[in-house]
């Protein structure tokens, strides 16, 4: 059977290896299976080191991701347990995660940081991996996660490129990629800012690392999907801007929009992704264009 350390217990180690009985006087593991069958991609690794190795909470925020929720879960192997806080689904997503392992806590919907760092207070370990439902842990990284755990210098948080899937494309340019995040932190030493109502971020006191595995994030489902994400933040970015004083302006709304598609086009190479990439383009112009018409209503 497949296995993975869920948490250390004292007492005698007892194991079976060809038909007979061993038994060590070390700490024993407590053991479950994987959750599903994809996790095996990622490497297990079972013993002993010498010293204490930081444990990994990973966490999961969620709203209706019944088709998604199963495969986040499991590409989190390197992690020791995982919490997923759900803001009112209306779909299976808490029953499918609980089913696979992860601690499930309801949350009304606060905000992105604010439901992150609920998330962070309920773990049973300092260490925290944030993982959106959409993004999935790669197998390069889990073991660079894996590794870390071993030889963890003195760091606050680590960083880690993302790479997006896109209408049927891993996206090299266009701004997003290497889009290096900052998931893996130290709760004593960082908390997710309450300033950004749309795009979160993480304050970290303390110095910060660099993971160079990939961790795979598949934001829209289709193109729609990617239509209506705009219209929902570009009303959030426009509540913002104006809690902070800001006022429309003609300028931005009419010279922003064609800046942003020339700027991905050819400063970020959109157009070494293909027709992907001009429609990556000209959704970042529609963002800008939506925020700011909507600062004049």
């Amino acid at each position: 059977m497949d296995l993975v350390i869920e948490q250390f217990a004292e007492g005698p180690f007892e194991f079976a290896l060809d038909g007979r009985n061993f038994r060590l006087n070390l700490p024993s593991m407590k053991l479950r299976s994987v959750v599903s069958q994809r996790q095996l991609e990622v490497p297990h690794r079972f013993g002993y080191s010498i010293g204490r190795m930081p444990r990994i909470s990973a966490t999961i925020i969620t709203l209706n991701e019944e088709d998604r929720i199963a495969e986040a879960i499991a590409s989190l192997a390197c992690c020791d347990e995982v919490i997923v806080v759900d803001a009112g689904s209306s779909d299976r997503t808490r029953e499918i995660a609980r089913q696979r392992g992860a601690r499930v806590f309801s949350r009304n919907w606060e905000g992105y940081s604010q439901q992150k760092n609920f998330a962070a207070e309920q773990a049973l370990n300092d260490w925290i991996l944030s993982l959106d439902a959409d993004e999935r842990v790669s197998a390069e990284l889990a073991a660079e996660i894996s590794d870390w755990k071993r030889t963890t210098t003195d760091v606050a948080a680590m960083t880690m490129p993302r790479r997006a899937f896109y209408l049927g494309r891993w996206i090299n340019h266009s701004g997003w990629y290497p889009d290096r995040k900052t998931r893996l932190y130290d709760r004593r030493r960082s908390r997710w800012s309450v300033q950004d109502l749309v795009h979160e971020s993480l304050e970290v006191n303390g110095r910060t690392g660099r993971f160079s595995g990939d961790l795979l994030h598949f934001p829209y489902r289709d193109r729609r999907d990617h239509e209506q994400r705009i219209d929902r933040y570009t009303r959030l970015a426009a509540d913002a801007a104006r809690k902070t004083g800001r006022r429309a302006n003609p300028l931005k709304l009419f010279f922003g929009p064609p800046f942003v598609l020339l700027r991905t086009l050819f400063l970020r190479a959109a157009i070494l992704d293909g027709w992907r990439g001009v429609i990556i383009s000209y959704m970042g112009a529609r963002y800008v264009f939506l925020r700011e018409l909507r600062l004049f209503r």
